[in-house]
């Protein structure tokens, strides 16, 4: 299975160029497609699940001209959008029932065996009986996930999933996610660089509406590998440290020093250490050298 877009443009009415010539090919598995908010992201997972159209380029999806023919895309697709509402005081097991009706799954054994089978995948069966409203985000998430699979979709969208889920549900929501991604091609868009780096097989950098970088993770740190460096500074250093070297992260340490991450091909002076590099650092500095491009998501 294999998405190709090629050239992608949206420009909107308040002159804002929500992407810029996009090309992109994506296979089976999964994919994230990571950028800040802002980036395009959401205009792209819109586009490719025909939601808006573009203003010229083309997509390509397992010889569906995606664009021109939006229902075929659509009977292979399954999306999840950063919100979506429910039907109040509906069960789970009621929604997903009535939705598989509406798929055209007429059978009632064959629909209550689907429904079963989803509630199980998304860890959703000992509260199956539960208003879906009065769930908790990551439920609902998963909820969500289960009314896509309905209809055994070939491409899967799912547009800033964890944003907002605390770690226990985050965890059980890409647990979820990564079952389902194995037979599909999936694509992940977050701004959350670990989501990437414990998902995805390939991965984009989007910033600008403009694709940044298109590799694989590991191959991604490998490329940064004896690059990376780190070092203590005290809060009053770190204002100068910025003016001298080429900082990407820093964090607090508990004593209320930073530990600056900086990018540079050789050692930067002799009182840094040098470390591996991590997903992180590959996102920043891709960012850093797009700076300063920004526009909407």
């Amino acid at each position: 299975m294999n998405l190709v877009i090629e050239n992608l443009t949206k420009t909107y009415s308040n002159k804002v160029k929500a992407l810029d010539n996009i090309s992109l090919e994506i296979g089976n598995g999964m994919f994230g497609l990571l950028g800040p908010n802002g980036a395009g992201k959401s205009t792209l997972m819109r586009t490719i699940a025909t939601l808006q159209s573009p203003d010229s380029g083309t997509i390509n999806f397992n010889n569906i001209d995606v664009l021109n023919d939006q229902l075929s895309l659509r009977k292979v697709l399954g999306y999840l959008p950063q919100s979506f509402g429910v039907y109040p005081k509906m069960s789970a097991e009621e929604l997903l029932n009535y939705f598989a009706l509406l798929k055209g799954i007429s059978v009632k054994e064959e629909r209550d065996k689907l429904v079963n089978q989803l509630l199980d995948i998304t860890n959703l069966q000992d509260v199956k009986k539960k208003y879906v409203d009065g769930y908790s985000g990551g439920m609902k998430q998963r909820f969500g996930i289960a009314q896509l699979l309905l209809n055994n979709p070939k491409l899967i969208i799912v547009d800033e999933p964890t944003a907002g889920l605390d770690p226990a549900e985050r965890q059980r929501f890409l647990n979820v996610l990564r079952e389902v991604g194995t037979n599909s091609t999936v694509i992940f868009s977050t701004h959350i660089v670990d989501d990437v780096k414990e998902l995805c097989n390939d991965m984009a950098i989007l910033n600008g509406g403009r694709i940044l970088k298109h590799i694989k993770p590991l191959d991604a740190t490998l490329e940064i590998k004896n690059k990376i460096w780190t070092k203590v500074v005290s809060r009053e250093e770190l204002d100068q440290s910025e003016l001298e070297f080429n900082i990407l992260s820093s964090n607090y340490n508990v004593d209320n020093t930073l530990t600056i991450r900086v990018y540079s091909e050789k050692k930067p002076s002799k009182d840094f250490k040098k470390v591996d590099p991590q997903l992180d650092d590959v996102y920043f500095i891709a960012l850093k050298e797009d700076q300063p491009n920004s526009n909407e998501s």
